[in-house]
């Protein structure tokens, strides 16, 4: 029925089968559309529309569409149908999606949805409630299929056609012994290509790769990226089985991460968007913007310190802001690559310094060739004199490879550290290089100054 229907045909449609009380019609719209597509309709859809659009989807309905918003609409849509019918909808939600919701609200809203919830599935969103956030205890879910090792396939099979609909994934299959602790892992694929009798324990891989209950998400997402997983199961102290963690929300985490990086390397200051206020979001960049307001004054006193340089030679200022700008720019390249290595790389003596080698070599390849390039500029520029070319020149080779190695090795500094290494953001490495580079060209310029002046 909507196959040839554009989205605005659809929602015209849509909000036609509302207004006449069509439910069938209206059903048969959104059987055929992805829960992602719901979601963009209901968010489209006029307000006065909204409640009798949720009333007429089913309990799997509004779950599938909760599941494909973000927190505010998410609560909105749960005050909107009431607390009864909300209750259903957190019985089929994702635990470990429905523990991060659980903290946008009041502790109040919060007990009185927990009371209506089935008690076996409020036990399990407090339990997850329990870790801390932004491990995999809290990203874990416990809807998954677990075996006995002493089961036959036979047996499994059967146990699956109970609970695979209840699992979030049944690509793997973790094998436990009598006291639960993990002990093996089964895929689906090997499941069904096995005899009949065979016993599981005979065909499961027992070097099981998990994470800790307490493991940071950001390693979680590193083991499933590494291993190519769909889904990593989640262990305690005692290697009992308490969860698993699949490929869908460290894609989340990973797409978090990255937006919590990129605001910290433009010193943006984190949670700004389009609808963040002007007031809030001046005062989330000031502190940042204020730093670097005194850092860059150290660059005006050098520069002033230099007046007599630029004085006797002003085709110096000419390329001044340019060997600023470039140095600052591949310091910034540098650490945008070691920022993103950090997150899917593990970080040793080793990698450490391959990476500042190869960086090292980076510098020295770009610093020569583009030496080369401003100093035949600044020759012909200067009509032949090559003194100058030689200063631009040496000047930018050497910042070059100054601003490579420092937007390489300080985020490593501060990892070794245990501090975010994104905090050394852009904007400080490129002031901190700008202070650098008008050091050194200053510096050279002044050393051939009586060159320079005849």
């Amino acid at each position: 029925m909507v196959k040839n229907m554009t989205e605005d045909q659809i929602i015209l449609n849509i909000i036609s089968f509302l207004k006449e009380g069509k439910r069938k019609a209206f059903q048969d719209i959104i059987e055929e559309l992805q829960p992602y597509d719901t979601g963009i309709i209901y968010q489209q859809l006029p307000e006065k529309h909204k409640v009798r659009f949720l009333t007429y989807l089913t309990i799997d309905q509004l779950t599938a569409l909760i599941g494909e918003l973000n927190q505010e609409l998410q609560l909105e849509i749960l005050q909107k149908i009431g607390v009864d019918k909300s209750a259903k909808v957190m019985d089929l939600m994702d635990n470990d999606d429905l523990a991060v919701l659980f903290e946008e609200m009041d502790p109040e809203t919060k007990s009185g949805f927990l009371s209506k919830m089935n008690k076996e599935e409020s036990t399990a969103v407090q339990d997850l409630m329990k870790y801390e956030a932004e491990t995999a205890g809290r990203l874990m879910t416990n809807r998954y299929v677990w075996i006995p090792q002493e089961y036959t396939v036979r047996e499994v099979v059967d146990k699956l056609k109970t609970f695979a609909e209840l699992a979030e994934t049944i690509n793997y299959l973790y094998v436990i012994d009598e006291h639960k602790r993990l002990v093996g892992v089964v895929s689906y694929r090997d499941l069904i290509l096995a005899d009949a009798d065979e016993k599981i324990q005979d065909i499961m891989f027992s070097r099981v790769i998990s994470v800790h209950v307490d493991t940071d998400q950001e390693e979680v997402a590193q083991v499933i990226e590494r291993y190519d997983f769909l889904a990593v199961p989640v262990v305690d102290d005692e290697k009992t089985l308490i969860g698993i963690v699949t490929v869908d929300d460290v894609i989340d985490v990973v797409i978090q991460e990255a937006n919590e990086d990129i605001e910290k390397l433009s010193a943006s200051g984190k949670d700004i968007d389009f609808d963040t206020p002007a007031l809030v979001a001046s005062k989330r960049r000031l502190p940042w913007l204020i730093l670097l307001l005194f850092i860059g004054l150290i660059s005006g006193s050098i520069i002033s310190g230099f007046e007599a340089t630029l004085d006797e030679v002003v085709a110096l200022a000419f390329f001044m802001p340019m060997i600023a700008g470039m140095t600052g720019n591949t310091g910034t390249q540098s650490l945008a690559v070691v920022v993103r290595g950090l997150i899917s790389k593990e970080i040793d003596k080793k990698v450490v310094f391959r990476l500042v080698l190869r960086e090292f070599r980076v510098g020295i390849t770009i610093g020569i060739t583009c030496a080369i390039l401003i100093t035949l500029i600044a020759y012909v520029w200067q009509d032949g004199n090559w003194v100058l070319g030689v200063v631009v020149g040496s000047s930018l080779f050497l910042t070059l490879i100054i601003g490579t190695l420092a937007g390489t090795i300080i985020p490593l500094i501060l990892y070794k550290l245990n501090i975010d290494p994104a905090i050394a953001s852009g904007p400080l490495i490129t002031t901190l290089n700008d202070i650098l580079s008008l050091m050194i060209y200053f510096g050279i310029a002044t050393a051939f100054l009586s060159y320079l002046a005849s």
